[in-house]
């Protein structure tokens, strides 16, 4: 059974079970982890018990078991996609904000990429366009679907995403979307492809 996390861009005021938190230790050592009732951090600097973060107030200073103090924050999407696990090299948080200006994603768009990597596109996408918007990945490579899928559980962002294993050469199963993001070797040999599956005017 896949752990479904809360939705890791859904702010809140105090630490809930499924958030995804962050401790920043004094030398800005941080470490990103999901809540879970019953369960411990531990690193170097000592443990802490789950438990005894969920209820707290987000910017609390708490300690490990041996005074190792932390402050306890909820990441931002920038803190989140430079810690993703990943099997491919990311585009970085500089990079992804001029992709989603550039290409008009806000929310409520339907969006496509091919070339999922490790989801880092994926994660900044689905949290730009939102609860009514839809992103559709494209992968040929089952083992690095596999790897984006969990990014995107980790963040809560499954419901606005949906996963293709597929060569993308046979072309794609949508029309008429508002925006289409590239990031295959070979990119121009996809371009009737591409040109298919887009509204008339969308961004590429």
């Amino acid at each position: 059974m896949t752990r479904e996390y809360n939705n890791a861009m859904n702010y809140s005021s105090v630490a809930r079970e499924g958030d995804l938190a962050q401790l920043v230790g004094l030398t800005h050592k941080h470490f990103i982890f999901a809540l879970k009732s019953g369960a411990e951090f531990q690193s170097h600097r000592g443990i802490l018990k789950h438990d005894d973060l969920i209820g707290k107030p987000y910017g609390s200073q708490v300690f490990s078991h041996t005074g190792a103090p932390f402050f306890l924050l909820q990441p931002s999407i920038t803190d989140i996609l430079r810690d993703l696990p990943r099997a491919t090299q990311i585009l970085y948080p500089k990079d992804i904000g001029y992709i989603l200006t550039m290409m008009g994603i806000t929310p409520g768009k339907h969006v496509m990429e091919a070339g999922t990597g490790s989801g880092s596109v994926t994660i900044a996408m689905a949290t730009a366009v939102g609860v009514e918007g839809r992103v559709i990945s494209y992968e040929q490579k089952p083992d690095t679907q596999s790897l984006a899928r969990k990014n995107v559980e980790r963040v809560g962002l499954t419901s606005r995403v949906e996963f293709k294993l597929r060569d993308i050469r046979e072309g794609f199963d949508e029309t008429d979307m508002d925006a289409f993001f590239l990031d295959v070797q070979f990119p121009y040999e996809y371009i009737e492809q591409v040109r298919a599956a887009l509204k008339p005017g969308g961004f590429f």
